[in-house]
């Protein structure tokens, strides 16, 4: 079990994630058929011809029920090899989008920055999260670990959209 730091609540320790999985944990259970439907566009191929198989850990442990942001970084803070979390929560759940929200778990610690040098940074810190249809999971995860992108670009696009959730890029 995992304690994250200065809060009393337990949670369920994530066993056996491969480094190239993405980590989906569900902190919704109001909807079991939405959230059907949420774990089925995960586990579909993706990419440009739904060449890639998807690699997805889900997390569906009712201890993580109305787990905020906070707490799942918190939860997941160990796992060096992880750069980006997707929490399944209640806005997640709601067709036709389903954006489940793309965690960081890279952080800037802005009390350590001489704002002399940082100054941009420690007024204009990075995004933090973004919202993805399930689609787009596997791209983030796969650009993100493999650092072929930054979690900031993927928000960025994220915020272009109108409804701010990233959908995958399609083939033209």
């Amino acid at each position: 079990m995992t304690m994250p730091k200065g809060l009393g609540r337990v949670l369920p320790e994530i066993v056996g994630r491969d480094v190239f999985d993405a980590l989906v944990i569900r902190t919704d259970f109001s909807d079991d058929e939405s959230w059907t439907a949420v774990v089925g566009e995960l586990r579909r191929p993706w990419g440009p011809g739904g060449e890639f198989p998807a690699r997805v850990q889900v997390v569906d442990a009712r201890a993580w029920s109305g787990a905020t942001s906070d707490e799942v970084l918190a939860a997941v803070d160990e796992d060096e090899y992880l750069g980006v979390v997707f929490v399944a929560d209640r806005h997640a759940m709601r067709p036709p989008t389903r954006g489940l929200p793309a965690l960081t778990t890279v952080r800037d610690d802005e009390d350590d920055l001489d704002p002399v040098y940082y100054q941009d940074l420690v007024e204009s810190p990075e995004p933090r999260e973004f919202r993805a249809a399930p689609a787009a999971v596997h791209s983030v995860r796969v650009n993100v670990t493999l650092g072929t992108m930054d979690f900031a670009e993927f928000a960025a696009a994220a915020s272009a959209e109108s409804d701010r959730v990233l959908r995958p890029v399609r083939p033209v």
